[in-house]
């Protein structure tokens, strides 16, 4: 197995508002808000809904890595009803390995309400379910040893149950891979994800605001510096500034795409990390790994959902 995710398996509902709407509901733009089902649907019922899919960060990398023809898995918590049965489905079909025996479960399966403003930036909300009640149960430990590497998201990052199995894949993975996922989560574990980013993970995944505010910086140079100490494989996202990787000394910078027709952000990040993995993976170079991360990013920002057809 090349590349085995471990994340949120959370159902995207995807709704275009306007800015009033996020005004009204008190939700800060372009950031993730944890909800409870109450709060959920009540959100829900006054939207229209333009697509529903099955999501989560790790999972829509996961399944770009399928679809660039890379063999894949995850391991995402769902209960055995519709939208768990819905999700699994959507996951198979995409040719990505399951690994997870679904069962009646008292939570449901979790979801995810995606609000695109016309600015195309989104906000989400997220009824985590099932998903946030991941344990060290969940996790097969020969899975992880079949994988080349594990893909971790710091949206699974809670308390209790959820980072003993966090911790439990870090220890068995033979190279581990982790996107900070949003500001939001930083904010919550700011000291624990510090110390993940220093001394387990070979890879990091961020955009220029998390991994600013993980370390306190004031300019981009200090985040410059940070990853050259860091030594390990610090991928940044910056936007219309384009990426860039810190090895070590090595800093290796790539341009993002111009012109495009930006429709919806969302899974922007995540599959540009499916990009990168991929030429990391089959052993591309660096600057060709950027170039096929800002690829499958903007091929995704240029439709509705997280998902290439």
């Amino acid at each position: 197995m090349k590349i085995l995710g471990i994340g949120n398996a959370i159902v995207d509902v995807i709704c275009k508002v306007d800015e009033s709407f996020l005004i009204k509901n008190k939700l800060t733009k372009s950031t993730m808000k944890l909800v409870d089902e109450k709060e959920f649907k009540q959100l829900l019922s006054n939207l229209n809904i333009q697509k529903t899919i099955a999501g989560g960060s790790v999972a829509n990398s996961i399944v770009g890595l399928s679809q660039l023809k890379n063999e894949v898995s995850f391991i995402g918590k769902i209960a055995d009803d519709k939208l768990g049965n819905e999700y699994e489905d959507s996951l198979t079909n995409e040719k990505v390995k399951y690994y997870y025996n679904k069962k009646i479960e008292k939570i449901p399966t979790g979801t995810c309400l995606i609000l695109v403003t016309p600015d195309s930036e989104r906000t989400m909300c997220t009824f985590l379910g099932i998903a946030g009640k991941i344990s060290p149960d969940d996790i097969n430990e020969n899975f992880i040893k079949e994988s080349e590497l594990v893909f971790l998201e710091g949206y699974l990052w809670d308390e209790g149950e959820p980072r003993a199995a966090f911790d439990k894949a870090l220890t068995i993975a033979k190279k581990s891979a982790m996107s900070l996922s949003d500001k939001f989560c930083i904010d919550r574990h700011k000291k624990s994800f510090y110390q993940l980013v220093k001394n387990k993970l070979d890879i990091i995944f961020a955009n220029e605001q998390e991994i600013m505010e993980l370390i306190d910086a004031e300019t981009f140079e200090e985040v410059i510096e940070f990853g050259k100490d860091l030594n390990k494989t610090l991928v940044i996202t910056r936007s219309d500034k384009g990426s860039i990787v810190i090895e070590g000394s090595n800093v290796t910078e790539c341009e993002g795409q111009q012109n495009l027709k930006i429709v919806d952000l969302t899974g922007a990040g995540d599959l540009f990390a499916a990009g990168f993995l991929h030429g990391y993976i089959n052993k591309m170079s660096t600057k060709e790994s950027l170039e096929k991360g800002t690829e499958m990013a903007s091929k995704i920002i240029q439709k509705i959902g997280a998902r290439l057809d």
